[in-house]
């Protein structure tokens, strides 16, 4: 019997391969286009979780001390493990989430790129390194490294439920910390099995990485269970709810949220690629992608082209549960409604929607909007759905101001053909993130940082930003020889300020 057929075992210890560590309550998963039960799990209460994050901390001592190599090889295993087994996890992606079995196969591949590349580049990064000291400790060797932090609590979300929770689990993992991690509980079962297979490739640290199931209050006492940081992925109100829960314990946090992101199609812009990129940006995952496309503003040579190829593509497009779907259902059903909402909105203040539209059941038509205003919820608020509105600019530079008018910052996109302007135009983006005449593509790249600003959150998963991310800063000065005059010491000669100051002046006063 595979893992992700065990999920809905329910026993005295355990409920869906997760230990109950006493916990009596238990909840259900469902598959959000039947209805059908995944798996039964345990909704961990404070004492629970505690647990948990206790038998963590030795762990984390013994995953720390195995060094880069013993957790270089590790992590390869892991990584196997999830190659070995990707159908079987894609599979109940499918069946937890909804998202098609080939797009869940792309976000597992992308997911064990990324643990490759954290566990490689991990000692390169974060290992000791020497440094220069300076004219005023010339005396001394001066030395950084990156420690650990321990134990990373990690709550993550259900849109991409393995992709987005292991860019903080992977980097955590390979910077020498354990992790317990708290899955949505919208997929649980995606989260028990991730955990299952650390146990299964990893036995001799299987406590590296520990699973927690639950609702809010199980997340909420997550933070409060004295981790060496919280990694939270999720929307910005219950952001802010879980960084005032963290904030009583002063534990910091990393807070990936949402985003409204936007993309700049310029005169020169290949027209036919910029729309098949906003279709798959704005319908991918069921419009449910924190980075993808829900804006597009089109200058006015190209706007007309642009929406034509839209709606050819659009037209093409039809939701469903079946392998030839192009997207699945809503994996929360409240969402339907936020979109309904939406579209209302924008049609009633003068939008059109020229396909789409409606829901049904837990499907939502690929609907585009054209002339919404910009004050309308579905320009100034995250849909989350496979909706998308364009709208006509003068120019790029008016293109630019309305994608900078909000206060979303995660991520955005431009289409043209000149190279200089293009960069020009991504670089005073207000997003963390740019792709250039694609979408979504820095999330594939392992090397590069993830995460945005102002409402879209801080701090960074992915690329060397993302190792250091789950570590502390160490700081170290050896002292090599004694200098005739010690200037950190009482017994300084009083001529030796004076000496000082001449030398600063001589070295760098000559700069105007």
């Amino acid at each position: 019997m595979s893992r992700a057929e065990q999920m809905d075992t329910v026993t005295g210890a355990a409920a869906g391969t997760v230990d109950r560590h006493g916990t009596p309550a238990t909840f259900a998963s469902t598959d959000p286009a039947g209805g059908a039960v995944v798996g039964v799990f345990p909704v961990h209460d404070a004492r629970a979780v505690q647990q948990t994050v206790d038998r963590a901390r030795p762990a984390a001592r013994r995953w720390a001390e195995l060094g880069f190599d013993g957790r270089r090889q590790r992590l390869a295993a892991y990584r196997g493990h999830l190659a070995r087994h990707l159908h079987e996890l894609a599979d109940l992606v499918h069946r937890e989430n909804g998202k098609p079995r080939a797009d869940a196969v792309l976000e597992i591949s992308l997911t064990i790129e990324h643990l490759a590349w954290a566990a490689a580049h991990a000692r390169r990064t974060l290992g000791p390194r020497r440094v220069r000291a300076g004219l005023l400790a010339a005396d001394h060797a001066a030395y950084l490294e990156y420690q650990p932090l321990g134990v990373v609590g990690v709550i993550g979300p259900w849109n991409y439920p393995v992709f987005t929770p292991m860019g903080s689990i992977a980097y955590a993992l390979a910077a020498g910390n354990a992790v317990v991690f708290k899955p949505s509980e919208h997929t649980p079962a995606v989260g028990a099995w991730l955990a299952a297979a650390w146990r299964a490739a990893v036995p001799d640290v299987a406590d590296a990485l520990q699973v927690v199931t639950g609702n809010g209050s199980t997340g909420a006492a997550l933070c409060r269970a004295g981790v060496g940081k919280l990694a939270f992925t999720g929307s910005a109100p219950t952001g802010r709810k879980v960084m005032a829960a963290c904030a009583e314990t002063l534990t910091p946090v990393l807070m990936e949220l949402g985003g409204k992101d936007a993309m700049i199609v310029d005169d020169d812009a290949d027209v036919a690629a910029a729309a098949d990129a906003a279709v798959w940006g704005a319908m991918s995952n069921a419009g449910q992608t924190c980075i993808g496309i829900e804006r597009v503003y089109a200058t006015s040579a190209v706007y007309d082209r642009f929406v034509a190829e839209v709606t050819e593509r659009v037209r093409g497009l039809r939701p469903g549960s079946d392998d030839e779907a192009a997207y699945g259902p809503m994996t929360m059903a409240s969402q339907t409604d936020v979109v309904r909402r939406h579209v209302a909105d924008a049609t009633s203040s003068g939008g059109r929607a020229v396909t789409g539209g409606t829901v049904e059941g837990g499907f939502v038509a690929p609907t585009v909007l054209l002339e919404v205003p910009e004050t309308s919820a579905a320009v100034q608020e995250e849909t989350f759905g496979p909706t998308l509105t364009i709208t006509r600019v003068r120019d790029a530079e008016e293109a630019l101001e309305r994608t900078n008018a909000t206060s979303y910052g995660l991520a955005g996109a431009v289409f043209s053909r000149s190279r200089a302007r293009a960069m020009d135009l991504a670089r005073r983006m207000r997003s963390g993130m740019t792709s250039v005449n694609s979408v979504l593509t820095f999330a594939s790249v392992p090397a590069l940082p993830f995460g945005g600003v102002g409402e879209s959150g801080f701090g960074r998963i992915h690329g060397e930003d993302g190792l250091k991310e789950f570590t502390r800063a160490r700081a170290i000065t050896r002292r090599r020889f004694a200098l005739p005059v010690d200037l950190m010491s009482f017994r300084r000669p009083p001529a030796a300020a004076d000496a000082l100051a001449r030398l600063m002046g001589v070295v760098h006063g000559r700069h105007p």
